[in-house]
């Protein structure tokens, strides 16, 4: 791969909308909680049989003309977080001429075979994302790198800091840069974003009773304390031999699931049956057998919860930053292992689901000692990232939707990454692990739906 330039790209008013030329923004305690998390990162896949010089001529600067526009609403992804020595939390702060680093990059490698469905080495497509600037004292929180694969594609790689924005927040700018992007050349009006991708950056609105802010801070600030003020991020390596997999489960999968767990259920327990807990259930159920974690007594699914609209008062759908809390439903192994292992899965998970009715905060107190120390030794926690809700494969710049949507930091958290499939049908399951794990999982996982 060669680079190719870096744009350093400043939000820009496209028209009514004003830029502060200074502000800060703090923390809440949503966003405090994921301060020294690694950057979540995802790639985008498009393809473009098209001359190179089309490519530099006419998307580029499209792509470029667009991102300036829609920072002008999402204006703290050019900032920084900095957590100053009279504050008690940190913030991000803007400046006038704060901009987004965006990298242009071309490859030689298969655009096929990244974008593909085969597996591969978790490692192939990091040439594809760019880096934050992050140092103890200070660091950058976006950046983007778009990556040309002559005449067949392009990818979009997104790096962002866990602490600013959430997974929803985050496709929300995307969806927001490809809605101005495609427009372009038509009428001005249509560079203003529509009521529902403009982001909302009122901090005040996030009550905190409980004072959770000051307790995650605390937290961190022991870690390493006292007084440890750091934002360096944890530094989480790529297990050896990790193989990336997407699976893929389709409506009618579904509905198989769905009558599977209706037939064999006893009992009156409430069960949530949802397309996003029966594909969890399974996937869990394929992974835990193929993983050989029979070895380890429990296994904990961490579940985020949009908080937005369970929150009181609740939030508009489009806050920009974190929102999300936790549920942690704990399983026995051998259960899953066992002939009822999705039954258990779905009843396990619907339990943790029904317990947002008694306040999405219940345990929220924990949260943060949770994420630092985790649970017990023989306790494997799986991370849930993603949600179909998102239909990031929806997101068109002008050019058709996307061939194929990673998440590739899950090869850091080992994390399911649950989204829409290319096709709009169904569900899309991807995960990280060794290749011989990753084959077996691949065969369990089309041979148990097939009854």
């Amino acid at each position: 791969m060669k680079i190719v330039e870096v744009f350093h790209v400043a939000p820009t008013s496209g028209s009514e909308l004003e830029l502060p030329s200074q502000t800060s923004l703090p923390l809440t305690f949503f966003d405090i909680l994921w301060l020294r998390l690694p950057p979540v990162q995802r790639i985008f896949f498009y393809e473009f049989p098209h001359p190179t010089q089309l490519f530099f001529h006419t998307l580029l600067p499209k792509l470029k003309h667009s991102l300036s526009l829609s920072l002008s609403y999402f204006f703290p992804l050019a900032g920084h977080l900095i957590w100053p020595v009279d504050s008690n939390y940190p913030i991000i702060d803007y400046n006038t001429g704060d901009t987004v680093s965006l990298t242009v990059a071309e490859s030689d490698t298969d655009f096929n075979h990244l974008s593909g469905t085969d597996l591969f080495d978790a490692k192939e497509n990091h040439h594809l994302l760019p880096h934050l600037t992050i140092t103890h004292e200070k660091a950058t929180v976006f950046a983007l790198q778009v990556t040309l694969f002559p005449n067949t594609g392009f990818s979009i790689g997104i790096t962002s800091h866990h602490a600013v924005l959430d997974g929803k927040s985050s496709t929300s700018f995307i969806k927001s840069w490809a809605y101005l992007c495609s427009k372009l050349g038509e009428s001005t009006t249509y560079l203003l974003l529509p009521p529902e991708l403009c982001p909302f950056h009122e901090r005040e609105a996030v009550k905190d009773p409980n004072d959770l802010s000051a307790k995650y801070a605390n937290d961190w600030l022991k870690q390493g304390g006292p007084n440890n003020r750091s934002l360096m991020v944890w530094d989480l390596q790529v297990q050896e031999d990790a193989t990336y997999g997407s699976f893929h489960l389709s409506r009618s999968d579904i509905e198989k699931l769905r009558q599977l767990v209706v037939s064999k259920q006893k009992g009156d327990k409430k069960l949530h049956l949802s397309s996003l807990v029966l594909s969890a259930a399974y996937a869990l159920v394929c992974r835990v057998k193929v993983e050989e974690l029979i070895k380890l007594q429990r296994i904990v699914m961490a579940l985020n919860v949009d908080c937005r609209g369970r929150l009181e008062p609740p939030l508009p759908s489009t806050y920009f930053g974190n929102c999300v809390g936790a549920r942690l439903p704990i399983f026995e192994t051998r259960e899953l292992q066992g002939e009822d292992g999705l039954i258990v899965a779905v009843e396990t998970l619907s339990a943790a689901l029904e317990s947002l009715k008694e306040g999405v905060l219940n345990g929220s107190e924990n949260w943060c000692t949770w994420l630092i120390n985790g649970l017990d030794a023989d306790v494997k926690t799986i991370g849930v990232a993603g949600s179909p809700r998102f239909e990031v494969y929806s997101i068109d710049f002008g050019w058709g939707r996307p061939k194929k949507v990673a998440m590739a930091s899950i090869d850091r958290t080992t994390a399911f990454c649950l989204s829409d499939s290319r096709n709009g049908d169904g569900v899309e399951i991807s995960f990280v692990s060794k290749k011989a794990a990753m084959e077996a999982f691949a065969s369990l996982f089309v041979n148990g739906i097939q009854y």
